[in-house]
């Protein structure tokens, strides 16, 4: 036995080399991580089959790898367009909640406008008859203004329903004294008296007080959504800066050059690179949330008082009111207008006569009250859309300052938060010691991952902010009963009306703030007759946005 032993132990010494030998060889071969390569695309002759040298690679750590430098520079652009990818699917998504819910309520307030307009026309037709069919363009010019102004905002409602009523006045006047020839400056002494006179009773006031508030609440909600979509759907184009684009390119791919191609990175580690990355869209978070409670606020004026469904649904009857109004007073109000305008010159006799038959004017009218009146849009009611855009509104708060989470929360991005120890950590599977930095910009100084120009912040996020904070401001007059580009500063602002809900003074002002500027006007225009302060108007100057920005803040 004793002369077998050293040949023996020999022959288990080579069997021992041979198998570490070829273990070593197994543990340096690079086929999975060929094989995900290719599987992405690219050139398999880019990708070594065993590890080789790594003194070429720039970004990844170097040693030995299984990444040539092709592979690195491809999977740089490939981090960059993963990084992409996720971050536009997070903000796509709410995108186009705000698309969808803007596209709703469009069409809903334009088809309440159609419906209201169809009802009127109705109505008029059987209780008026021939007198509403030959001064029917009166009333179509009324809801050509009020679609205007949803449409476009270049409409002073105030000015526009005082003309209509002085128009109605003009009308009915010279029906009620058809036996009288009156001239166009005689009509023009009789509109003058509309306020002085209140020949259709209350209603006037009211309904101006009411389509106002509705009309500016609505179409200020409408142009939220739309702007909220805007917003997202610009900030969520991401341009990664050469900084950004190494540390994604470490976080995501550098783990395979080492072969640890089923290895995920550290939930913090790629939350500091997300933070430092998005580090300028964490700064929107804070005009984003006043934003939101803005809309949230004006949301509950459209399910209160300023609801524009309860507006208008009834207005057809409330301008026939009014003309019975004047009906039954129109003996003392002819009275007073000819005290204060001069005698009319009657008509030849046998004018007369055909006057009077043309009006039939002497017959009391007999109200109408349609048994059903159109559904709006779609079947649905003002009440169920408020409410679902209210859910989608807070659940959009804090968007911004959560998308870091949101993108390392995707399994493609990251490992999940109890997998603390069996992560990449930019350099190898172990735990990620540095904390995780705070979002926005000015947090960035001192993130381990990524660095970032503090003293730049991005032209594009600082307009968007701009924008938010134009549509916050236009939100609060909005709340407030203002109208957004015209301010009604007569006595009638204290005023009751049916269906309103509050008084000017008396309506709770969560917020208190100056209208915003009309595009329409000139900068001296609209300062003067929309009381605006003079910095307001900074923000139409691109120059000055920075400056802008300070003297928000100092104005708060």
């Amino acid at each position: 036995m004793a002369r077998f032993g050293l040949p023996a132990l020999l022959c288990t010494l080579a069997v021992l080399n041979a198998l570490l030998q070829a273990a070593e060889l197994k543990s340096k071969s690079c086929s999975e991580v060929r094989r995900l390569y290719v599987s992405k695309g690219f050139n398999k002759n880019d990708a070594p089959l065993h590890e080789i040298n790594g003194d070429h690679l720039k970004i990844c750590p170097q040693g030995s790898t299984c990444c040539s430098q092709e592979m690195e520079e491809k999977y740089s652009l490939q981090s960059k367009d993963d990084f992409k990818s996720v971050v536009s699917e997070q903000c796509n998504h709410l995108q186009a909640v705000f698309a969808s819910r803007y596209k709703k309520f469009d069409e809903f307030f334009k088809e309440l406008l159609e419906n209201a307009e169809k009802s009127l026309n109705d109505m008029f037709v059987k209780t008026y008859g021939h007198l509403y069919m030959q001064n029917s363009e009166l009333f179509k010019d009324l809801f050509v203004e009020l679609k205007r102004y949803y449409v476009v905002g270049n409409v002073n409602l105030e000015e526009m329903l005082n003309d209509f009523w002085a128009r109605l006045l003009e009308r009915m006047f010279r029906l009620v004294n058809s036996q009288y020839h009156f001239t166009d400056e005689y009509l023009e002494c009789v509109s003058k008296y509309t306020e002085q006179l209140k020949p259709f009773g209350d209603v006037p006031r009211k309904l101006k007080l009411q389509v106002t508030r509705a009309f500016v609440a609505a179409r200020t909600f409408a142009q939220g959504l739309a702007v909220a979509g805007d917003v997202v759907n610009k900030v969520s184009v991401v341009n990664p800066t050469a900084q950004c684009s190494h540390a994604l390119l470490k976080m995501i791919y550098c783990s395979h050059c080492r072969g640890l191609v089923t290895v995920k990175p550290c939930y913090n580690y790629c939350s500091n690179i997300m933070r430092g990355c998005l580090a300028n869209q964490g700064d929107l978070d804070f005009e984003w949330n006043n934003f939101i409670d803005a809309m949230l606020m004006v949301a509950e004026r459209l399910e209160g008082p300023f609801n524009i469904e309860s507006v208008m649904d009834p207005i057809d009857v409330k301008i026939s009111d009014a003309i019975m109004n004047m009906q039954d007073n129109s003996v003392q109000v002819s009275q007073k207008v000819f005290q204060g305008c001069g005698p009319p010159k009657p008509l030849p006799a046998g004018r007369i006569s055909r006057s009077i038959s043309e009006s039939a004017f002497s017959a009391r009218f007999r109200p109408h009250h349609p048994e059903e009146r159109p559904t709006t849009a779609a079947g649905t009611s003002l009440d169920r859309l408020v409410t679902d855009v209210k859910e989608k509104l807070k659940q959009a708060k804090k968007f911004w300052s959560s998308l870091p989470s949101n993108v390392c929360n995707d399994e493609r991005m990251a490992a999940g938060n109890g997998n603390e120890d069996d992560c990449w950590n930019g350099k190898g599977k172990s735990r990620y010691l540095f904390a995780v930095t705070g979002n926005g910009l000015a947090n960035q100084g001192n993130n381990p991952e990524v660095q970032v120009d503090t003293s730049k912040p991005d032209i594009l996020i600082l307009r968007q902010i701009m924008a938010l904070r134009v549509m916050t401001s236009k939100m609060k007059n909005a709340y407030n009963g203002n109208d957004v580009d015209f301010f009604d500063n007569s006595d009638e602002s204290s005023g009751e009306g049916s269906g309103s809900g509050c008084e000017y003074q008396q309506c709770p002002s969560e917020f208190d703030y100056n209208a915003t500027d009309h595009a329409g006007k000139s900068a001296n225009e609209k300062a003067d007759s929309a009381g605006v302060r003079p910095g307001a108007q900074a923000y139409l100057l691109t120059a000055f946005c920075i400056l802008f920005l300070v003297m928000q803040r100092e104005w708060r």
